[in-house]
C-alpha cells in the first residue's frame, strides 16, 4: 500500500511536471471538459518571440545636420581617413603579402615598414584604432549619443544624410582598396582554387600542393593548414575567380586587385538594399548603414582582408529586397486566371534566383530561402495560431490554410533554388563536389565558437586530470550537439515568423546569430552574418549597445600579427599606437594653440580681403 502510494504520488509528480509544456503546445484540457469552439485566446496568433519581438522600435526620420554639426562629421571623417591611411602604410609591413612577387619588394621608400616591422605594427594598430574612434564618434550622427538617445530607446534630433554617409564610407575605405590583404591570407586559398579550376581540375578534389605542386607561385603563398585541403567554396564563387585567373595568369597583385574589386561589388550591394530594407521595417535608413555597412569589422576583413562574404551578404540582401518588394507590394503575384507570374511575380522569382546564386557563394546565405518563405505563406494566408488551450482535435480544422500556403511558398522556392543550383553547378562545369567539403574549415580550433571552446576547454581540464588528450573526441560530439541546438532554435524564430511576432528579416538576423553562436568554426567577419540583417530591424538599446561594443573590440583584437610575434613586441606597438592615437585625437578636436593662430590668422585674412 505504500509502494502503491508512492507510484501515484510520483505519477502525479510527473504529471504536473510535464502539464506546462503540454499546456503551452496545446497538448492538454482541463478534465471533463468536452470539445469547444475556438474562441479570440486560441483564435490570436502564436506566442513565439514575444522577447526578440522587444528587440525592434520604429524609428523616426529627423532633418539634416546643422552647421557646427556639419564641421565637426567634417573632422570625424578626416580623423576616420587618416587613420586608413596611417593602416595602409602599416600594412606594406604587417599585411598578408604574397611570398613571391611582393610588388614593394626593392623598393626603397615603399618597402621600408616591412624592414621596419615594430613600426609598422605600431601604425597598424593606431590606423585601426583611430578608424574604430571615428565610427563611434560618427554614431553621435547616426543613432545619437550613445548615453543619451541609444540607451533611452529614442531617435536623435538631426542624423546625417544618406549622401554624407556614402561619402564618408568611400573616403574610409579608399586606402584599403590599394592595400595588401589585411589580417588574412584566404585570398591566396582563392587564387589557387580557381587555378585547379582553370586548369581543368576538381578543386573539390584536388587540394593547391596536389594540383599545382608545393613550388608553385599560387601554392607558396596559401598557408600551410590549407595547402592540402579541397575548396569548400561554392561554384559560383570558383568560377568567377576561375575567370580572374584567365585575365590574370599567374600575377598575384592583379588577381588580388580583381578579387578586392570584386569584394567592392557586394559591398556596393549591401548599401544599395541595406537601407531599402531598413525603411521597409520602419528603421532609419542611415542608422543601419552606420551599424551595418560602415562596421569596422566589414572594413578591415571584408575589404581589407578581401573575404567572399562581401559578395555572399551583398546578394543575400539584394535577393531579400526583390522578393519583399513583391511579396508585400499590391500588386499580384500572378496573372488573372493563369498561374503564370505577372510582374511582381517574376521580381519575387528573380530576388529567389538571387538568393540562391548568393548560396553558391557561400553556402550559409541559404537559410534566408526559409524567411522569405515564411513572408510568401503569410501573404498566401498563413500564420500561427495560439497553441494554448486548443484542443488537439480542431489542429488540422484550425491549421489547414497555413500548411496549404506554406507548402505552396516552399514548393515555388524550392524550384527556384533546384533550377538555378543546378545551372550554376552544370553550367560552371564544378559540379556538386561543394556539398562534400562544406566542413573543410573544422581543421580550425576558434575560440569564438562556443562548441570549439567549451570542447577544447573540457579537454585541457582533462588533460590537466591526467584522463589523457580527449580533445578531439569531445569535440566530434560537442560540435554536432551544437548544431543540433542551433536548428531548434532557428524552427522556433521561423515559428515566431509565422505568428507574426517578427518580421521576417529580423527572425533571419537572429538566427543568423544562432548560426554563428554555434557554428562549429567562427572567424571575425563572420559576426557580419548578423549584424548587417539586423541593423536593418534591431533598434533596441542593449542590441544596439552590444553591437557597438563587441564590433569595436572585436576590430581592435584582432591584430596583425603572427605565431613569431613576442608579448613584448605585441605590448611595445600596442602602447605606441594608443600614444598615436591620444596624440591625433588632440590634434583632430581639441582648441590647441596652434588651432586658435590659425583661426586667428584665417579672421585677419579674410578682414584684409574686405579692406
Amino acid at each position: 500500500m505504500p509502494e502503491t502510494t508512492v507510484t501515484r504520488s510520483r505519477g502525479r509528480s510527473l504529471r504536473e511536471r510535464l502539464r506546462p509544456a503540454a499546456d503551452y503546445l496545446g497538448l492538454s484540457r482541463s478534465p471533463g471538459a468536452g470539445p469547444t469552439p475556438p474562441s479570440a485566446d486560441t483564435e490570436r496568433r502564436g506566442d513565439y518571440g514575444k522577447a526578440v519581438a522587444r528587440l525592434h522600435d520604429d524609428e523616426r526620420e529627423v532633418g539634416p545636420l546643422n552647421a557646427a554639426e556639419n564641421r565637426r562629421l567634417l573632422r570625424i571623417k578626416l580623423f576616420g581617413a587618416t587613420g586608413s591611411v596611417l593602416l595602409l602604410i602599416g600594412s606594406l609591413g604587417t599585411g598578408a603579402v604574397p611570398v613571391l612577387q611582393n610588388p614593394v619588394a626593392g623598393m626603397r621608400v615603399l618597402s621600408l615598414p616591412s624592414r621596419m616591422w615594430s613600426t609598422a605594427l605600431t601604425l597598424s594598430i593606431g590606423g585601426t584604432i583611430m578608424l574604430v574612434v571615428a565610427w563611434l564618434l560618427l554614431g553621435r550622427f547616426a543613432v545619437g549619443r550613445f548615453s543619451v538617445e541609444v540607451l533611452g530607446g529614442r531617435s536623435p534630433e538631426r542624423r546625417m544624410t544618406r549622401r554624407q554617409a556614402d561619402r564618408t564610407l568611400m573616403l574610409w575605405i579608399a586606402p584599403i582598396v590599394v592595400a595588401p590583404p589585411l589580417l588574412s591570407k584566404d585570398v591566396y586559398s582563392y587564387l589557387a582554387q580557381s587555378a585547379i579550376a582553370f586548369k581543368g581540375m576538381d578543386p573539390y578534389v584536388v587540394s593547391p600542393v596536389r594540383g599545382l605542386g608545393v613550388d608553385d607561385v599560387l601554392t607558396r603563398s596559401v598557408p600551410n593548414l590549407w595547402r592540402d585541403t579541397p575548396a569548400p567554396y561554392g561554384p559560383l564563387f570558383l568560377w568567377i575567380g576561375k575567370g580572374i585567373t584567365a585575365v590574370t595568369g599567374d600575377n598575384i597583385t592583379a588577381a588580388i586587385f580583381l578579387h578586392r574589386l570584386l569584394a567592392l561589388v557586394g559591398i556596393a550591394l549591401i548599401v544599395w538594399a541595406l537601407p531599402r530594407l531598413a525603411r521597409r521595417c520602419g528603421v532609419s535608413s542611415v542608422a543601419a548603414l552606420w551599424l551595418g555597412a560602415m562596421n569596422p569589422l566589414l572594413i578591415l576583413h571584408l575589404v581589407g582582408g578581401i573575404h567572399n562574404e562581401a559578395l555572399m551578404l551583398g546578394m543575400m540582401l539584394v535577393g531579400i529586397e526583390l522578393c519583399f518588394r513583391a511579396i508585400y507590394g499590391s500588386d499580384r503575384l500572378r496573372r488573372p486566371g493563369s498561374f503564370w507570374p505577372s510582374a511582381a511575380g517574376w521580381t519575387l522569382v528573380a530576388g529567389a534566383a538571387v538568393l540562391s546564386a548568393s548560396a553558391m557563394i557561400k553556402v550559409t546565405s541559404m537559410l534566408a530561402l526559409g524567411f522569405v518563405g515564411i513572408a510568401l505563406a503569410q501573404r498566401w494566408g498563413a500564420y500561427l495560431p495560439a497553441l494554448r488551450h486548443a484542443p488537439i482535435g480542431q489542429w488540422w480544422e484550425r491549421s489547414r490554410r497555413s500548411i496549404v500556403a506554406l507548402t505552396a511558398s516552399a514548393g515555388v522556392l524550392a524550384v527556384v533554388l533546384v533550377v538555378v543550383m543546378v545551372a550554376i553547378c552544370v553550367g560552371t562545369g564544378l559540379g556538386f563536389g561543394w556539398t562534400s567539403t562544406l566542413s573543410t574549415g573544422g581543421v580550425v580550433r576558434s575560440w569564438m565558437s562556443m562548441p570549439t571552446l567549451l570542447s577544447v576547454t573540457t579537454g585541457r581540464i582533462g588533460l590537466a586530470l591526467g584522463l589523457g588528450d580527449q580533445t578531439q573526441a569531445i569535440l566530434e560530439v560537442g560540435r554536432p550537439l551544437g548544431q543540433l541546438v542551433a536548428a531548434v532554435f532557428i524552427i522556433r524564430w521561423m515559428l515566431a515568423s509565422l505568428g507574426g511576432r517578427l518580421h521576417p528579416l529580423g527572425a533571419l538576423g537572429v538566427s543568423m546569430a544562432t548560426v554563428v553562436v554555434f557554428f562549429p568554426f567562427v572567424q571575425a567577419w563572420y559576426l557580419l552574418w548578423a549584424v548587417i540583417p539586423l541593423a536593418a530591424w534591431a533598434t533596441r538599446p542593449w542590441f544596439r549597445l552590444t553591437t557597438i561594443a563587441v564590433s569595436a573590440i572585436i576590430a581592435i583584437v584582432v591584430m596583425p600579427t603572427s605565431s613569431n610575434t613576442s608579448g613584448v613586441v605585441l605590448a611595445q606597438g600596442l602602447l605606441a599606437g594608443v600614444i598615436m592615437v591620444a596624440v591625433m585625437t588632440a590634434l583632430f578636436f581639441e582648441d590647441l594653440p596652434v588651432h586658435r593662430w590659425l583661426r586667428a590668422r584665417r579672421v585677419r585674412n579674410h578682414r584684409e580681403e574686405k579692406v
